[in-house]
């Protein structure tokens, strides 16, 4: 169902989110995507149709601030598809408090605190289209850990356990489901032996391309009878 209210994808200036973004507004959607900092590309995607708001999603004042620019501004959404996220290894990190902070900032209280302002907001969506969602980008880590990246796979899961609060607390009027990726594309920057050893982790074994991912957006918000679920995208990666 095409909803005339808009749908909010966070973090969505690039990769993934930027697909996503890209995507449900060739759809018809009307799309509004959060940036942290701002790049050249921005203007690129403003001028495509698809409006940009800069969000800090790292500090409680930024998150809020966020909220507060949506609340005066829109009487109803679409939907939300938390995407913004963070990446860093405990290897790379000499303060793993303030690690094990910013990743639940950013994957478990952004998503928590916006989810509760924007409750109004998405009844009020589902009002005038008769759907709204609630999408949490979660990760394939947070099913088995990660020895490598500990903080970001337990904020990870604490973003998955959101999705079944969420899902419980906001039915039948919302859905709230969750997309957990393994790897979906690669960065420039990875080399051979990375890319083949990562690839070999899959029964796949193959990079299916940011595409995937749209996909999996496109079945959760066009589903009228998913809410509470994870859809995984992991090549079979959990039974090798």
């Amino acid at each position: 169902m095409m909803r005339k209210s808009p749908i909010i994808i966070t973090g969505g200036g690039q990769r993934l989110g930027l697909a996503c973004a890209q995507a449900l507004h060739q759809q018809g959607y009307q799309v509004i995507i959060t940036y942290r900092r701002h790049r050249e590309e921005i203007n690129a995607i403003e001028a495509s149709g698809i409006q940009c708001l800069q969000a800090d999603f790292s500090t409680s004042d930024g998150v809020e601030a966020f909220i507060e620019k949506v609340m005066n501004d829109y009487d109803a959404l679409g939907g939300i598809i938390h995407n913004a996220s963070e990446w860093e290894a405990e290897k790379n990190c000499s303060d793993t408090t303030l690690l094990m902070e910013k990743m639940w900032q950013v994957h478990v209280f952004a998503p928590y605190r916006i989810n509760l302002a924007f409750e109004g907001l998405l009844c009020a969506g589902f009002k005038d289209d008769g759907v709204a969602d609630i999408i949490h980008m979660t990760d394939y880590v947070a099913e088995k850990g990660s020895d490598k990246h500990i903080a970001y796979a337990a904020s990870k899961a604490g973003l998955a356990n959101l999705t079944c609060s969420f899902a419980k607390r906001y039915s039948p009027q919302i859905k709230v489901n969750a997309i957990a990726p393994s790897l979906l594309m690669f960065n420039d920057s990875d080399d051979d032996d990375y890319r083949q050893k990562a690839l070999n982790k899959s029964l796949l074994q193959k990079e299916p391309g940011e595409q995937e991912g749209v996909l999996a957006v496109k079945y959760v918000l066009e589903s009228g009878y998913l809410t509470g679920r994870t859809l995984s995208l992991d090549g079979g990666r959990h039974l090798v």
